[in-house]
């Protein structure tokens, strides 16, 4: 990456957080750091790993803590994914004096496919999930459909700085059926062929209110084998 570039970046960087920080005075921003891995096991099999934490505001204030791993299948070559594994949540919700935290636990599968048209990359995320959180269980529908778009080459090769953006849709079993739908738009940089890092801003709509979060991303797809 040249100096030039690495400065565009850094300053799209910076517009972005300038931007968030104005929107927060009249709503708390909140931030969410993640690692994802998607490890190739051989031609077909993949490992998946997560791990993802979130605050209420931009430092401190526990929010969420997820770790999320699963066994996949490529039903073709390195596309049209099958997937499914388990998550463990710990949730806090405390108000004032009043302790509410709870633990989740979380099975989940899932379809991905992608699509390339010229330089757009189009992903298409289905994942069904069953929840047990405490004595409740509630089973919910998820579809995210992502959208990446290189901007200093053709493809999203090495050293590539890249726009993603992205919307996910919640529908629960019960009633009410809508969830919550996450808008997000970032920038990333591909670093190398197994791993790319990123920065955006979220703005999550739950019933009547909204909440907004800054995103940091680090994902990685090294080989194990």
């Amino acid at each position: 990456m040249t100096f030039s570039r690495y400065f565009i970046f850094l300053s799209l960087c910076c517009f972005l957080l300038f931007s968030v920080e104005m929107s927060s005075q009249n709503n708390s921003v909140g931030n969410w750091i993640s690692y994802f891995g998607n490890q190739p096991i051989g031609k077909r099999l993949t490992l998946w790993n997560e791990v993802q934490y979130r605050d209420y505001k931009i430092a401190g204030d526990f929010n969420q803590l997820i770790l999320r791993a699963g066994l996949g299948y490529n039903l073709t070559e390195n596309n049209n994914n099958m997937l499914a594994g388990y998550a463990y949540i710990v949730t806090d919700r405390t108000s004032g004096e009043v302790n509410n935290t709870f633990n989740e636990h979380r099975l989940w599968q899932q379809f991905m496919n992608r699509q390339v048209i010229k330089r757009v990359v189009f992903q298409n995320r289905y994942r069904l999930e069953e929840r047990f959180i405490e004595d409740d269980f509630q089973l919910r529908f998820r579809h995210m459909v992502n959208v990446f778009v290189p901007l200093n080459n053709k493809t999203l090769a090495p050293k590539t700085l890249y726009t993603h953006v992205f919307n996910e849709l919640f529908i629960k079993a019960n009633s009410p059926k809508f969830d919550r739908n996450r808008l997000y738009g970032g920038l990333g940089y591909v670093v190398d062929g197994s791993k790319r890092l990123e920065i955006g801003f979220l703005r999550q709509h739950l019933d009547a209110s909204f909440k907004d979060q800054i995103q940091l991303y680090f994902f990685n797809n090294f080989r194990l084998r």
